[in-house]
This record gives structure tokens, C-alpha cells and sequence, in this order.
């Protein structure tokens, strides 16, 4: 049973192996296009809390602006010329998505260090976007740049 199931695994890896970082690269543009998608729209569950972590900007400019920029970032990581920018954006933005932990700290923990509420646990899921953008990074480098003749510029 073992055996079989290893025998199995192990050629599901072998083909993953082959896929999994495009995966990863498609699945992380999905949700900025969707997220990006929601505020433009006006319809995103995190406006409240863009409004109150950047509350010195008009909201109904900024949470557009913020959702047109996780757009391009979500269609960056589609167009393989254009991830080593967008990785840097996506990690910039990032940046900018923990901050809603100091400046509304209440509405993200119910008993802080420990204790994350629901919209604690929404900003603490960017750790594994962060992740995966660091993921994409290391396949997409120098050295593949130069084996698939993406862009003469960046090496």
C-alpha cells in the first residue's frame, strides 16, 4: 500500500515539479485581478478598513487607485517579461498591507499579540502571497532570463 502509494506521489511531484511555480505565478495573479477587481467596482469587504489605515486620503479616490495598482500587479505576473518589476511592486504593496496591524490595531486582534481577529487573519494570510511571490522570484532570475531570451536588458 505504501509502495503504491509513494510510486504514485512521487510521479504527481515529478510533473508538478514541471508546473507548480506557473501555478503559483497564475493562481497569485487571480487574486490581485480579483481583489483589484472589487475596489474598482466599490464593492471590496476591505474598504472599511483601507479607509481607516489611510484615512488622511479621500477614500473614494484612493481605494480605486489601490485597486487599479493590485490589478497590474495581478497582469504583471501573467507576462513573464514583466515579473521582476511586478514581484518588487507586489512586495511593496505588501509592505503597505501590514499596516492596518499598527494603525488599527483593535479591528486586528481581539487580544493583541496572539489572538487575531477576522481581519487580523485576513493580513496575516499575506505572509503566504509574500511567500509565494518569493517563490516566483527565484525561478524567474537571471539565469532564466538569459536560457529563454526573455530580456536582453535585464542581464
Amino acid at each position: 500500500m505504501i509502495t503504491t502509494f509513494n510510486t504514485y506521489y512521487f510521479k504527481l511531484s515529478t510533473s508538478m515539479e514541471k508546473y507548480s511555480i506557473t501555478l503559483l505565478r497564475v493562481a497569485l495573479a487571480i487574486v490581485y485581478i480579483w481583489f483589484g477587481s472589487l475596489k474598482m467596482a466599490g464593492i471590496s469587504p476591505a474598504e472599511e478598513l483601507v479607509e481607516k489605515t489611510v484615512y488622511w486620503f479621500k477614500p473614494e479616490i484612493f481605494i480605486p487607485i489601490l485597486g487599479l495598482c493590485e490589478i497590474i500587479i495581478g497582469l504583471g505576473l501573467l507576462v513573464k517579461r514583466f515579473i521582476p518589476i511586478t514581484i518588487v511592486l507586489l512586495l511593496l504593496h505588501m509592505i503597505v498591507a501590514f499596516f492596518p496591524m499598527f494603525v488599527v490595531e483593535k479591528a486586528c486582534f481581539d487580544t493583541f499579540p496572539y489572538r487575531p481577529s477576522l481581519v487580523g487573519q485576513y493580513i496575516i494570510k499575506n505572509i503566504v502571497l509574500i511567500t509565494g511571490a518569493l517563490v516566483v522570484a527565484s525561478k524567474y532570475n537571471v539565469k532564466n532570463y538569459s536560457k529563454n531570451n526573455l530580456n536582453k536588458d535585464l542581464i
